[in-house]
């Protein structure tokens, strides 16, 4: 991991998606747990909505528990959604807003991201906030143009202080699909958005705010991915399912 400042603690976060039952999740969580547990590099588990109490009373104190997503309400007749007050209370400290498959699969706007990532906030969670591409942005040259937006509406107002939020930079068309943004492509993407952050606050926050990169990491492509300096950690979807392929991905990002 290239060194990027004695405030960027790198994180790499699983994101489980909606697999597994119990019996495998919580033996999946046993063995992270146990292959991780001493590493510097900041671990967060994000297990199905059913798993999560069973999951985190697995996991140790050096593991933080993260929700797949979280509603922008802090309560009300919302059926099937869940608020960030109700994660905090099963231990999560960290939630996914904005995930490509959320933005795409259910039609989530910048504004609607922008109140989870505020509600999760407000209970003491941290967001992780997902940005990206489509591959015919990419294609048109628009990549910047989407990130400038995404950032500016997803995280308007709650950008001060950088400890609260984590951004999420994943190419849309590098999500689950084997095919990952070149080092350069990626780097390219988080020093904009560390830029973008600057100019929308001031340098310190933009230098102390962690930009993970995610996107169909391996391990045989972790390490150069986490050397380069603006990028701070992954999203990690399917390699993740895998205890012995993430802790990997663990160990390359502590470099």
């Amino acid at each position: 991991m290239a060194d990027g400042g004695p405030t960027r603690r790198p994180i790499v976060a699983a994101n489980w998606k909606m697999h597994g039952d119990l019996a495998t999740l919580t033996a999946l969580a046993t063995a992270i747990r146990d292959k991780t547990s001493d590493s510097t590099t900041e671990v967060v588990v994000c297990p199905p909505f059913p798993y999560l109490a069973p999951i985190g009373r697995v996991l140790d104190a050096t593991i933080r528990l993260g929700a797949q997503d979280v509603h922008f309400e802090p309560e009300g007749a919302h059926t099937g959604d869940v608020a960030a007050a109700m994660l905090a209370d099963v231990g999560c400290r960290y939630a996914i807003v904005g995930h490509s498959e959320r933005r795409t699969n259910h039609g989530e706007t910048d504004e609607l991201v922008r109140g989870k990532a505020a509600a999760a906030m407000r209970a003491g969670l941290r967001a992780i906030v997902c940005l990206g591409e489509t591959l015919e942005q990419r294609e048109t040259g628009e990549t910047e143009a989407v990130l400038e937006r995404q950032l500016s509406a997803s995280l308007r107002g709650l950008t001060a202080d950088a400890d609260k939020f984590v951004i999420a930079y994943e190419p849309v068309w590098a999500i689950g699909t084997g095919r990952n943004a070149t080092p350069e492509q990626a780097q390219a993407a988080h020093a904009f958005l560390r830029e973008r952050l600057s100019s929308i606050e001031n340098a310190e926050v933009a230098a102390s705010v962690r930009i993970q990169y995610g996107g169909s990491v391996k391990p045989a492509n972790a390490g150069v991915l986490f050397s380069c300096p603006d990028i701070d950690g992954g999203l990690i979807g399917g390699a993740s399912l895998d205890a012995a392929s993430f802790a990997a991905i663990v160990n390359a990002c502590a470099g």
